[in-house]
């Protein structure tokens, strides 16, 4: 069932659709997608992973500046609503409180265990032998201890036991647990240090946190997605403070397919023809490619309430610098998208110590100044970042951190690429070839 959000953004693609007067089978052979998808795509049954098909079918529905930029805010909006729904589904529900207790037994009288064993059976312990476990029937003691048991597993604060229900399963959301357990009968158990920083869950994604070491949560998702880690003592201090943000990486290339570039350690000969540019990354990891010349990252930043999270700063971490790779770069298309969206920044992967350089550029044919952090974002309130990592004398693996607070919580998300990291390899003074589709064959002129 399509949420609110996805109607929404259906019912713009099919106002540019009908306006245009272009068929389904016309405008889906353009796009490279099937006409069923597309119908999805309209009706509101399904939400594209990436923004750039969704951009080039308004171009192609001949969409205004303004109507662009409202395609994208609904597009970000109704992603954000289907991976939130799908992390709900996937969430399992923990057992009501009352089953998690020990099973009620009636308390029997305390007996002598001498007397017990000169005795025979009670009377009426012989009808139900049919309906009685063995252990349960050949020992009147055990009758005693488990009803011992049961007293002792009542007498636990309610609050411990829904605690250790949180805590069980490799999805568990352990930064909303509180710090300290409060209940009658004694003081409770405090439950394990941990970060409050959270996956930032792609998508198309499942995160799943295991605690390290020291105690600081990590997770990953598939398909590109933010990973937890470094700082969440505030957290630990305001159980009822704010969350971290979700991060998506809703594009390796938002200028598709423009200037895009892989390395393959292969012949012309040898590789396949390139796939739609929604399947391009798919394409170039199942041969060994890496990203060659730029990566153009879009993150896409939103809160997961109406509490605002302050952005703080988004830092580049590298791992290894290396000489370049002595492999082919191969394009992935001809003719560029429709300019850079805020906000954009320039990270030159060359630079002993890269960072976020803040550039001007323009979004549906308006001009945005160049804008640095801090930002804010909330569940309505959405922030887009454009990165433009580049390099040109080297082999580099790297990934990002996002610095957060909100509400007394602070922390620090990982951004890589689907758990490892980031890598960009020059293609500098490296044969480059183009597809030809006249020919089918790949060339270099």
């Amino acid at each position: 069932m399509a949420t609110p959000e996805a109607a929404e953004f259906a019912a713009l693609l099919k106002e540019l659709k009908d306006r245009s007067g272009r068929s389904y089978g016309v405008l889906a052979g353009r796009l490279h997608v099937s006409t069923s998808t597309l119908h999805r795509y309209c009706n509101g049954d399904a939400v594209p992973n990436e923004y750039a098909p969704v951009e080039r079918f308004a171009r192609l529905c001949a969409a205004t500046p303004d109507e662009l930029v409202e395609l994208h805010r609904r597009w970000i909006v109704a992603e954000a609503a289907r991976r939130r729904t799908k992390a709900e589904a996937a969430t399992p529900v923990p057992a009501p409180v009352s089953e998690a207790v020990a099973p009620s037994v009636p308390p029997a009288p305390a007996v002598d265990d001498e007397k017990d064993a000169d005795e025979g059976p009670e009377p009426g312990t012989v009808a139900a032998e049919g309906d009685s476990p063995r252990w349960f029937r050949s020992a009147p003691r055990m009758r005693v201890l488990l009803a011992a048991a049961a007293v002792v597993a009542l007498t636990v604060p309610t609050t411990l036991v829904v605690s250790s229900l949180n805590l069980s399963g490799s999805n568990s959301d352990l930064s909303d647990a509180p710090a300290e357990v409060d209940g009658a009968g004694g003081d409770a158990p405090e439950l394990p240090d941990v970060d409050a920083s959270k996956s930032a869950s792609p998508r198309a994604h499942k995160p799943s946190g295991t605690p390290s070491n020291s105690g600081t949560p990590s997770a990953s998702s598939s398909g590109g997605a933010a990973t937890s880690g470094g700082q969440g003592a505030g957290a630990r201090k305001q159980g009822s403070g704010g969350a971290a943000p979700d991060v998506t990486i809703s594009s390796y290339n938002w200028e598709a397919p423009c200037g895009q570039h892989y390395l393959l350690d292969q012949k012309p000969d040898a590789v396949p023809p390139p796939p739609a540019p929604q399947d391009t990354r798919g394409w170039a990891r199942a041969l060994g490619g890496v990203d060659g010349g730029d990566m153009l990252l879009e993150l896409t930043v939103q809160g997961r309430s109406g509490q605002a999270v302050v952005l703080h700063g988004l830092h580049v971490r590298v791992l290894s610098r290396k000489e370049p790779l002595a492999w082919s770069a191969y394009s992935m298309g001809e003719g560029c998208g429709g300019g850079i969206t805020p906000q954009s920044f320039d990270v030159d992967l060359d630079d002993n110590r890269p960072t976020l350089t803040p550039v001007a550029g323009e979004h549906a044919g308006t001009p945005v100044p160049p804008k640095d952090f801090p930002f804010r974002v909330t569940s309505t309130d959405v922030e887009v970042f454009d990165l433009d990592a580049h390099v040109e004398g080297h082999d580099v693996s790297w990934y990002l951190e996002l610095e957060w607070s909100s509400g007394g919580r602070d922390g620090t998300l990982r951004i890589d690429d689907g758990g490892k990291p980031f890598r960009t390899s020059s293609i500098k003074a490296r044969p480059q070839y183009f597809y030809v589709n006249d020919t089918a064959r790949w060339s270099d002129g």
